[in-house]
């Protein structure tokens, strides 16, 4: 599974910023007011949280990039760079960026 980089983008900050803010929230308000099920809760959304990482985590795994750099050294007068896309060349144009893994031969 890959997600598109703007549901990869939605869901990183869900996981990385407003989940763990709100477990800390509803824990401390919780504590602090004697609402019901603060821990209860707190755990449920910190369970959320960790599913959605480890969604993130296969997402990075199964991601390909938009390409790859070939740099082939073999020659030693000349380096020879190709490029291979995994995407049309005319959707790169409308990215903010774009990824290439390197490989060396």
């Amino acid at each position: 599974m890959t997600l598109n980089n703007k549901t990869y983008d939605v869901i990183k900050w869900i996981a990385q910023y407003f989940l763990p803010a709100l477990a800390t929230l509803w824990i401390t308000l919780a504590k602090i007011w004697n609402l019901p099920y603060g821990t209860e809760i707190g755990a449920t959304i910190t369970g959320i949280d960790l599913f959605l990482g480890a969604i993130l985590g296969i997402s990075s795994q199964n991601y390909k990039g938009d390409g790859t750099m070939t740099v082939d050294t073999s020659d030693e007068a000349k380096d020879i760079y190709s490029l291979d896309l995994n995407v049309p060349a005319e959707e790169l144009a409308n990215k903010d960026t774009i990824t290439f893994k390197v490989n060396k031969k």
